[in-house]
């Protein structure tokens, strides 16, 4: 976990969560502050949570170059975030990038520091989506979380590919590639295709009946 292709991939999450808060906050048209303050916390809440959860030191707190991507991902998206923007729905798609990447990371993690594989998904999951929920909600912006296309499950597919894979294999390297790749087609897809799983649907009033 501690390797440097492992620190660069950290990284990597970091700056496209913090691209994301960064795009929300110019949506907003907020000062520079507030992009501070937006790319900081999407880019490092999901890692936050997992190392609080996991009882261990907090990533940026331990090496502080977390927030300097945060910082420099604020100013570059303070100068192009209108340029980011005229990609076309450059903050889904960022946002699954960033959810297939750490639903990696967060398992992998937990894997590293000896815990089960349980707590390994469920890790995946809250560093993935954490981060965006929180931008959301403090942005006043309708959460994916609460949306019917896929988010949590993309995130928990990502999870589960991976720690599956690396126990049935041991080859971290394979693990990271399908867990990224199963996020990432599920994320996709919802956001391409629209595909969402099954909502629930009380039963008619006659159907009610016929339970009582």
């Amino acid at each position: 976990m501690h390797s440097e292709i492992w620190q660069y991939l950290d990284f990597f999450g970091v700056a496209v969560f913090a691209v994301t808060g960064g795009l929300v906050a110019a949506r907003l048209r907020q000062d520079f502050i507030a992009f501070l303050f937006f790319c900081s916390l999407t880019g490092i809440g999901g890692g936050t949570l997992r190392d609080t959860l996991l009882d261990v030191p907090v990533f940026w707190i331990e090496d502080e170059s977390y927030l300097y991507v945060c910082v420099a991902v604020s100013i570059a998206m303070w100068f192009i975030a209108h340029k980011v923007e005229a990609w076309g729905r450059p903050l889904r798609w960022l946002d699954a990038i960033g959810v297939a990447s750490y639903s990696v990371m967060g398992a992998a993690k937990a894997i590293s520091l000896g815990d089960t594989a349980a707590v390994a998904v469920l890790m995946g999951v809250a560093t993935a989506t954490f981060g965006g929920i929180l931008r959301d909600i403090i942005a006043g912006q309708p959460s994916a979380l609460l949306q019917r296309e896929i988010y949590l499950a993309a995130a928990l597919a990502g999870a589960i590919t991976y720690t599956s894979t690396l126990m049935a294999t041991g080859e971290s390297n394979l693990a990271a590639a399908l867990g990224f790749a199963a996020a990432m087609i599920l994320r996709g897809g919802a956001i391409a295709r629209d595909w969402y799983l099954p909502s629930y649907t009380p039963p008619k009033k006659n159907d009610m009946d016929e339970l009582d």
